[in-house]
């Protein structure tokens, strides 16, 4: 049988290094399928319950994995369905191939079913490359270029397959004038600033007496280097939320999260530094970092579109930030340990503070608490996901770190819906590693629950059982519940905010996982010893209380006027709103009261 258009790109894929896809089949894509399953085992192929899913998966596979990651699904329908996910690895930077079905050739233009202007509607996300093939010959330079370009630009490309090209025999192209023979490979290039460039960095940071250093994602593979450079600044380091495993918290002078779901210790870095070092993070809430003007400041990135961005800087350095950090260090000063004595204080007393707020009386269970029981349980080498809503405030600021530990979630985009597929998806990366998703109930109920189907399908085949879920049940949609009470003082709107109940706990036993129910905190620590030991993956059902603030680090005065606007205008939860405020706000003078 001749090699098809589709057997050729399986094969092209596979010579690439691809070994898994993630995807939803449909008649407009058979023919890459048919391709799929006449490859055998050489590349993997994990059926999603949603397009979107899928696409978020690949996303979280090129984090967790570092490879190029790849979502399949049919045309129309199925490829409006990818585009959320595929925001999610551009919004993060991550290299993803989106393979999607189109029409026949000759139908196109005649507003055929599923006809939809695929080019057009993935300029945005994969405007890096976007192209739709119409001869076999074509599809060679399509597939190289399309992965090269994902992989050196770290971004989404997008390959739009007809289906009647999909089953033609392949050809190569001709050895003539307009023809393209395109070859395999990508190698990342080391990319280090130049030596004066470094110089003028150093000399910013080693005049500098009270240095902040915030990192993120861009730093997840210089941990050595940045511990290195702040010991010899003296620095106190923040982290951005895609940032939270490049340190481990156990470090005295690691402030831990920054921003709406940061910590106080660094807030007051950042208030109070006179230097600023930023390493590879997009982080984008500048008004948690310096006034402009109160620091000098330095920015690494390997993307110089990032840099400058957020904090006007003295000293913009293009470069890999492991790379460059090894160059700049010889060129740095040792300082004394002054103002980090100062930054060490603080962390000590804000993890004494957490732990008062996470102990704190609620109706029924402190989320915090949900966390902070987590956290010393924690398996080596566990990796974590988390969702978007009040969930990610406890991860960020109650979840403590450890070497070797790995942690995402939708940050650019903020996405709901993304902690069981990331979760799903990090079981492929290292399926010897256990894995741990914080989800909340709306998103729970928006797409996650059906992707514990997923979990259901494939866990057995997974070399280590451990996977857990952890639903905060709290009947609202809290986040936003609570950015409507601070953000712009309205009371809480019932009819958008809450949501149906659910026994998420007997929905996971019914679909062959083991639930767990908890609605008192006493049982909270039993119930995440008895799940890290079950022998299948867990789903536990925790109800919490929804009238527990997620107060950001630092209330602002509008802010306390909105909430009191609030309060005013009466909230249907008015009676939990100033228990819950009281109690968070007063366990910062006060000891948390223990069950």
């Amino acid at each position: 049988m001749a090699q098809t258009v589709g057997d050729f790109i399986i094969s092209r894929l596979h010579a690439w290094g691809v070994r898994r896809m993630f995807g939803y089949p449909g008649d407009g894509i058979n023919g890459v399928f048919g391709a799929l399953n006449r490859a055998g085992d050489k590349i993997e192929f994990i059926q999603a319950r949603h397009e979107e899913m899928a696409a978020f998966m690949a996303s979280a596979y090129a984090k967790f994995s570092g490879e190029l990651g790849v979502c399949i699904a049919t045309s129309g329908p199925g490829a409006t369905h990818l585009v959320t996910g595929m925001y999610d690895a551009r919004a993060d930077h991550q290299p993803l191939l989106a393979i999607a079905g189109q029409q026949a050739r000759g139908a196109i233009g005649g507003q055929y079913q599923q006809e939809i202007d695929l080019a057009a509607l993935f300029k945005d996300v994969a405007g890096d490359f976007v192209h739709q093939a119409s001869t076999p010959a074509q599809v060679r330079h399509l597939v190289d270029r399309a992965i090269r370009v994902a992989l050196a630009n770290r971004t989404v490309t997008a390959l739009i397959l007809p289906n009647d090209l999909q089953e033609m025999p392949y050809e190569e192209p001709e050895r003539a004038h307009g023809t393209i023979h395109s070859g395999l490979g990508y190698r990342p290039p080391k990319i280090v600033p130049q030596r004066d460039d470094l110089q003028a960095a150093a000399d910013i940071l080693n005049a500098g007496k009270k240095v902040a250093m915030l990192v993120g994602a861009g730093a997840l593979a210089a941990t050595e280097e940045v511990i290195a450079v702040s010991d010899r600044l003296g620095a106190g380091v923040a982290k951005a939320l895609l940032g939270k495993a490049v340190l481990p918290d156990d470090l005295p002078w690691v402030t831990g999260s920054i921003g709406l779901l940061g910590t106080e210790p660094s807030w007051d870095l950042m208030r109070n530094c006179d230097t600023l070092l930023m390493i590879g993070s997009g982080f984008p809430y500048s008004e948690f970092l310096p006034e402009e003007g109160q620091a000098k400041a330095v920015q690494i990135d390997i993307d110089a579109g990032m840099l400058s961005l957020r904090y006007p800087m003295d000293v913009n350095l293009v470069g890999d930030a492991k790379e460059t950090l090894k160059a700049l260090l010889p060129l740095l000063n040792q300082k004394d340990g002054k103002w980090r004595t100062t930054v060490e204080k603080n962390v000590a007393d804000w993890w004494k503070l957490l732990d008062k707020r996470a102990h704190a009386e609620a109706d029924p269970v402190n989320p915090q608490l949900v966390a902070w029981e987590l956290s010393s349980r924690l398996p080596d080498n566990v990796i974590l996901t988390s969702d978007s809503g009040s969930c990610a405030n406890w991860y960020a600021r109650d979840i403590k770190m450890r070497t070797g530990m790995m942690g995402s979630l939708s940050g650019g985009l903020a996405s709901m819906g993304a902690a069981v597929p990331y979760a799903v998806a990090a079981k492929y990366a290292h399926p010897d590693r256990p894995v741990i998703g914080l989800v909340g109930d709306g998103a729970m109920q928006m797409n996650n629950m059906a992707e514990l189907i997923t979990v259901s399908k494939y866990w057995k085949d997974w070399t280590d059982h451990r996977f857990i879920i952890c639903v905060f049940n709290n009947g609202d949609l809290n986040q936003v519940t609570w950015e409507q009470r601070v953000m712009e003082g309205d009371p809480k709107f019932e009819a958008s905010q809450k949501i149906p109940d659910m026994p998420y706990h007997r929905f996971a036993d019914l679909i062959g996982l083991k639930g767990i129910f908890v609605d008192r905190p006493e049982n909270l620590a039993r119930a995440w010893e008895e799940a890290l030991a079950a022998d299948r993956p867990v789903l536990l059902d925790v109800k919490t209380d929804p009238e527990v603030p997620p107060l950001p680090p630092h209330l602002t005065f509008a802010q306390v006027k909105n909430l009191a606007s609030t309060l005013m205008k009466g909230d249907p939860h008015q009676g939990g709103v100033i228990r819950g405020t009281a109690r968070q706000v007063l366990s910062s003078v006060l000891p948390g009261k223990r069950k």
